[in-house]
């Protein structure tokens, strides 16, 4: 009887909680934008039509309207789509909609210490700290440029060897890209063949590519329980380790060599300040902390960087007259006898319109790193909660029907005037709006007009196999995609 007992309390117990929790649930519902109606526990996790976002973001918004929330398990996510909705919330009311909230996965990463760390005062003196060293050494400068480029003429090397065969440029692009940024943080670039850069890589692919799957949802969801599970979240919370393992011996080697007179690289410069800021209580600038730091940086510079690169390129060898229309405007300006350089920028105002233009035409995602309100917010007729998840969708701005003539078509003349000339757009937002935009844009563009204009003037992309009749929009994003083996040719150009 009394073990009869102690079942029933038990059953009681699970009863309340479930009762409870689905009270609250659906009491915080009702005061939230919108939404597909969740599921006990599991939230939206499951129904069809609804995630992963960036599938099915027409029909909710065909159905709830620009804001509307979902639910991934008893979280609420609030998901701000089109232009103007995007700039109100993020540039209008940036301090409302500038935190971070809680993401379990992400903190069991960076353990709260790094650039994505939700401690606002740290992050601040982070960001400005990293701001000013990337100043420091060449980001949007002119020195900056010229390392760019001797990083393109090593990848024009590396497409010669292919002698025109067919092969994936998604490796050999982020070796390139991803040294760009090497050379800042660790002082040096790799070799496209060395096994610590290709394993780093493989990592961070692993790494962007978990945070858009279930298993990362849930694990957000469930975080206690799943840390005890078997599962492929294991595997990238170990690989992630193993990179700032890595990460970790550079800076004890840059800590050997310190030479406060001839500082090389981003390590450098925080070591020099940790030593400025010893009595720091919280000790900002520890070892920890750069760590996380140069972690952050290598990802961010490397991920989307690489992925606008390809894709400008699939895009060429889908539209072979744009292409050519790039080429001959290359040689127009520069010629067959010199590198493209920065200069150059504001005389191609077709090659930079072909540029903006494929970083608007991709389907992007940042399901993976939402905002978070700092506070209670009425925003557009709605509350949302303080440290509630907001997803700024930003394909939706750059495919808004009110912003974009023809908004489901490739078409650079969205970035040119009728002289010809090229012209900027408002709803332009790849790299975000307000207070967390990304703090390397000025590199990143000068990453991707280099290299674009150094490929183009050197060789003639084209896609073989299977490729050619696909939608490439959101190539990296597909399961399917990522495991096939992206097949181009660059084929030499005559000089």
């Amino acid at each position: 009887m009394e073990l009869f007992g102690a079942g029933a309390l038990l059953l009681l117990c699970l009863l309340f909680t479930l009762l409870s929790s689905s009270f609250k649930m659906y009491k915080k519902k009702s005061q939230l934008p919108p939404g597909p109606t969740p599921w006990l526990f599991l939230g939206n996790l499951l129904q069809k039509d609804v995630l992963p976002l960036y599938k099915f973001y027409t029909k909710l918004i065909d159905k709830y309207g620009p804001i509307f929330t979902v639910w991934i398990g008893p979280k609420p996510i609030v998901v701000i789509c089109g232009y103007e909705t995007m700039k109100d919330a993020f540039v209008n009311h940036a301090e409302e909609f500038g935190g971070r909230p809680a993401m379990p996965f992400l903190e069991r990463v960076n353990k709260y210490r790094g650039l994505s760390t939700r401690n606002e005062a740290k992050w601040r003196e982070l960001r400005r700290f990293t701001f000013s060293t990337l100043r420091e050494f060449g980001m949007g400068k002119r020195t900056m440029s010229e390392r760019i480029q001797e990083e393109a003429l090593c990848l024009v090397e590396e497409l010669v060897a292919t002698q025109g065969q067919a092969f994936d440029p998604r490796r050999s692009f982020a070796c390139a890209v991803s040294n760009v940024i090497s050379s800042v943080v660790f002082g040096n670039r790799f070799d496209y063949k060395d096994q610590v850069l290709l394993e780093m890589l493989r990592i961070l692919e692993d790494f962007m590519g978990y945070l858009r799957t279930l298993s990362m949802q849930i694990y957000n969801v469930l975080p206690g329980i799943m840390a005890y599970l078997p599962g492929q979240h294991r595997k990238i919370l170990a690989d992630c380790e193993k990179m700032k393992a890595f990460i970790r011996e550079r800076v004890e080697s840059h800590r050997r060599t310190l030479d406060s007179q001839n500082l090389r690289d981003y390590i450098d410069c925080f070591l020099i300040r940790s030593e400025e800021k010893q009595t720091n209580p919280e000790d900002i600038y520890s070892t920890e902390e750069l760590v996380q730091c140069v972690f952050g940086l290598f990802i961010a510079g490397t991920s989307n960087s690489s992925n606008a690169l390809v894709f400008s390129l699939l895009m060429m060898a889908k539209f072979p007259h744009i292409q050519a229309k790039v080429q001959q405007e290359i040689d127009e300006v520069v010629g067959a006898n010199r590198i493209p350089g920065m200069d150059d920028w504001v005389k191609m105002p077709f090659t930079n319109a072909v540029i903006h233009e494929t970083q608007r035409f991709e389907k992007g995602t940042l399901e993976g790193f939402p905002r978070g309100t700092t506070c209670r917010t009425e925003f557009r007729g709605h509350i949302i909660p303080q440290s509630t998840a907001v997803v700024p969708l930003l394909t939706t701005v750059h495919r808004d029907p009110l912003q974009w003539e023809t908004p489901e078509k490739f078409n650079p003349g969205h970035f040119l005037d009728e002289k010809g000339q090229f012209r900027k757009r408002c709803a332009f937002m790849p790299f975000s709006a307000g207070k967390r935009a990304c703090p390397g844009e000025a590199l990143a563009r000068m990453e991707l007009f280099l290299f674009f204009a150094v490929l183009l003037q050197n060789f003639t992309f084209q896609l073989v196999g299977d490729f050619k009749g696909k939608d490439l929009t959101s190539f990296h994003m597909q399961d399917t995609m990522k495991s096939a083996c992206l097949q181009m040719q660059a084929i030499r150009r005559s000089k």
